[in-house]
């Protein structure tokens, strides 16, 4: 649990690209969201079940196959709707995230992603119980990347990175398109925001401000 805050939330580093799985959770309603369920879905699950959480979401803030290598048996195991940005919904971003799942991880495309339930957009809210977060549509690593940001922190995804950003050379990555995001979304957010991202560490808002080499050249 998150100090001095209402909010569950538990990361695990999942599979053999090492991202971030994040848990969230309401500690009053026991209501829960699990962001990138990217692989190890059996670790996952019991994470869920030792949090005591009912998940009624599972967000992917990409569709990279690191990103959703176990989102099939997840949303299986839980019966939690699936919901992505609206550009990443479509049925030709769906075949190629999971054509992009078999050639790297050996999964069948067809236990893959699916059709979501839910398209994002920028500026809508997730509830969880109590807990209410704002989604944030941040570009540039893919066309439909996007940040969640509520109670003082953020997931998000590949966008920024502690001391770096994410790749722009992968079908839909631009690199004015992310520097966009982050500067117009991600750093007008307060400086304490603690940063959860896709790869690698927590890092704050105002640690990248002050010391993220892509960031500083934009102040």
């Amino acid at each position: 649990m998150v100090k001095n805050s209402p909010m569950i939330l538990k990361g695990l580093t999942v599979g053999p690209y090492m991202s971030n799985c994040f848990i969230v959770g309401s500690e009053q309603t026991k209501e829960g969201m699990i962001i990138d369920p990217g692989a190890d879905a059996d670790r996952i699950l019991k994470a869920v079940r030792e949090l005591g959480l009912d998940i009624k979401l599972i967000v992917a803030t990409h569709t990279h196959a690191d990103h959703i290598g176990a989102l099939a048996k997840v949303k299986e195991a839980t019966g939690a709707r699936v919901a992505v940005h609206e550009a990443e919904g479509s049925k030709e971003m769906i075949d190629a995230s999971n054509q992009m799942l078999a050639a790297l991880m050996g999964a069948s495309s067809g236990r893959g992603f699916t059709e979501p339930d839910i398209l994002l957009h920028d500026g809508d809210v997730i509830e969880l119980g109590e807990l209410r977060f704002t989604v944030l549509h941040t570009p540039g690593h893919s066309y439909g990347g996007i940040s969640i940001v509520g109670h003082g922190v953020a997931f998000v995804g590949d966008t920024l990175f502690n001391l770096s950003i994410g790749r722009t050379d992968f079908p839909g990555g631009d690199y004015d398109t992310i520097m966009r995001s982050i500067h117009n979304k991600l750093m007008t957010l307060p400086d304490d925001t603690r940063v959860f991202c896709g790869h690698m560490g927590e890092t704050t808002i105002g640690f990248e401000r002050r010391r993220n080499p892509f960031v500083l050249g934009l102040y």
